[in-house]
């Protein structure tokens, strides 16, 4: 399932806090994204028809809850990324990185202990 930008703005709301209601998600992101309450909605609707949300009545509204995990979106989204730009190599993002940007010595720390972690366990 592919989730767009915008609706993993909708996503990420849910994922700090949820069933929130219609009216909660739009007061959670519309303003700060510059969105109608109409936009909020459809974006709503499109995760409801993706089955990527929940929608449980609660009187006379709905509450909405995630059905992906987070977790499980990121890697999802982070291995399309890597196959999209990087021919499915992680060593070519870092390389990528490492010409492109300044990486702090603390970046540099933190793939080091990686690096180390991940030849222990093998």
């Amino acid at each position: 399932m592919r989730v767009s930008g915008a609706e993993s703005v909708i996503m990420e709301a849910l994922w700090k806090r949820h069933p929130l209601s219609a009216d909660d998600i739009v007061s959670d992101v519309a303003k700060e994204q510059g969105w109608t309450e109409a936009t909020v909605k459809t974006l709503i609707n499109r995760l409801l028809t993706k089955d990527a949300i929940t929608a449980e009545r609660d009187g006379r509204r709905y509450l909405y809850s995630p059905k992906i995990v987070r977790a499980d979106y990121v890697s999802e989204e982070s291995r399309n990324l890597i196959d999209r730009l990087f021919d499915g190599r992680l060593s070519s993002l870092v390389t990528h990185f490492s010409e492109r940007e300044q990486l702090s010595a603390d970046d540099i720390a933190e793939l080091k202990r990686l690096i180390g972690e991940l030849d222990n366990e093998r």
